[in-house]
């Protein structure tokens, strides 16, 4: 293991697994589609990726994909699944996230072979992380700057989330900082617009934040969405920073893995990874890759806190996926860390009772955009309903039951409850 990569794949192919697995193993390391000159033996035995094993899971009469090639003579094919799992020389690419993915994840998706292929986990040896320390602030620090410990960190997302003027964000930042809350993020499509530059946004929410802070006594932490060129996102960061904020946010699959992995090297601030773009790489059962590998990467990249999905999401996922997703961030890797996983989508008070009964934890960052601010009572009261949820999920209260001496969740099961 201190010397190989292991990467696990759902396979689907009309061939015997036996030859597809050895045409996966041949494309991603040495083999090409005839023997030339200097692919020797001896090469082989020292950079030959290997087939590890085969667990075959059943035959199908239809492939789930278009685009496989059948066997000369087949006849009638037949649609082989297995899980396949190769292992890869470190020293072909050593502790490398951009050629590690190159590796694991590269041309076997085109492969004539194959009606579906997905990767499904990976094994990485210590020299990643020697090579990329991961999250720099984790689920401790976050808390630590939130000043929040005990249950998870509340939160909600800017809406709309583009056209606000700053005439309007200051106001709805105010807002939102007084009503009580933990957390709040730039929404993913947000980012530096003409009508609203980073730069002065950054300056109107940090002086809302800052001045209800001086009031309260507590600093909300903002997630400013830095997202855009690798200058420009240490341009971002320093803006973020400077003015006292306590967060960025990077769109993960936009800025790759080395965008990431780059700004983890000089941040001083939590980084907020969004998934977005995350469903074309992932819905398909039988294509692309899962969450379980997906997010060893993006921790090992720097990323401190991780979206999810939540329970009962308006997205294509089921909540064994999400309960999974959320213990596999929360499960350690390599050094030992964690990522705090985000939970969000169509998510409110009665949201955190399913959530604690699935995940045992309170290392979440929970956040509920409708949940709170179209809460009858206003959006403090919305603030209280969702740890009202939390308090009746750690408790073991029936929700209801708890809601008959909380006016503000009984009020969220009124208006949320039968969405």
């Amino acid at each position: 293991m201190n010397d190989r990569i292991y990467a696990t794949y759902l396979i689907e192919t009309p061939y015997s697994l036996e030859k597809a697995a050895a045409v996966m193993a041949g494309e991603q390391s040495t083999g090409t589609f005839i023997a030339v000159p200097g692919e020797t033996p001896e090469l082989k035995a020292l950079h030959a990726a290997q087939v590890v094993g085969i667990e075959a899971l059943g035959e199908y009469d239809s492939p789930s994909l278009p685009g496989s090639y059948l066997p000369p003579g087949s006849g009638k094919p037949i649609y082989r699944r297995a899980l396949v799992k190769l292992s890869f020389p470190l020293h072909n690419i050593g502790p490398s996230l951009p050629n590690l993915l190159s590796t694991v994840a590269g041309n076997l998706y085109e492969l004539r072979e194959f009606s579906g292929l997905r990767l499904v986990d990976l094994e990485l040896p210590q020299a990643f992380g020697d090579r990329y320390p991961g999250p720099k602030f984790g689920i401790e620090g976050t808390r630590k700057l939130a000043g929040v410990y005990g249950r998870p960190l509340i939160g909600t997302i800017v809406k709309p989330s583009i056209g606000l003027p700053l005439s309007e964000y200051g106001p709805l930042v105010r807002e939102l900082a007084e009503a009580g809350l933990d957390f709040v993020k730039d929404d993913e499509l947000c980012g530096n617009p003409p009508y609203a530059s980073f730069e002065q946004r950054v300056q109107t929410v940090m002086a809302e934040i800052e001045r209800a802070a001086d009031r309260t006594g507590k600093k909300l932490m903002y997630a400013f969405n830095i997202t855009g060129d690798i200058d420009e996102m240490k341009r971002n960061h320093d803006i973020v920073l400077q003015a006292g904020g306590t967060c960025v946010m990077v769109s993960i699959n936009s800025v790759g893995l080395p965008g990431v992995a780059h700004l983890r090297q000089y941040t001083e601030l939590p980084v907020h990874g969004h998934r977005n773009q995350w469903g074309a790489m992932t819905r398909c059962p039988l294509l692309g890759m899962s969450f379980s590998a997906y997010q060893k990467m993006c921790r090992l990249a720097g990323v401190d806190h991780l979206h999810t999905n939540g329970l009962d999401s308006k997205f294509s996922e089921s909540n064994d996926s999400v309960a999974q997703s959320i213990q596999d961030c929360l499960t350690p890797i390599l050094g030992g860390y964690t990522v705090m996983p985000v939970l969000s989508s169509a998510q409110w008070a009665g949201s955190a009772i399913p959530t604690y009964e699935a995940v045992r934890s309170l290392d979440l960052i929970h956040l509920a955009g409708g949940g709170i601010l179209a809460h009858p009572g206003g959006t403090a009261e919305g603030v209280r309903s969702m740890q009202l949820g939390w308090e009746a999920a750690v408790q073991g209260i029936e929700l209801n039951a708890y809601a008959k001496s909380h006016p503000e969740l009984q009020e969220a099961i009124r208006v949320f409850g039968k969405k």
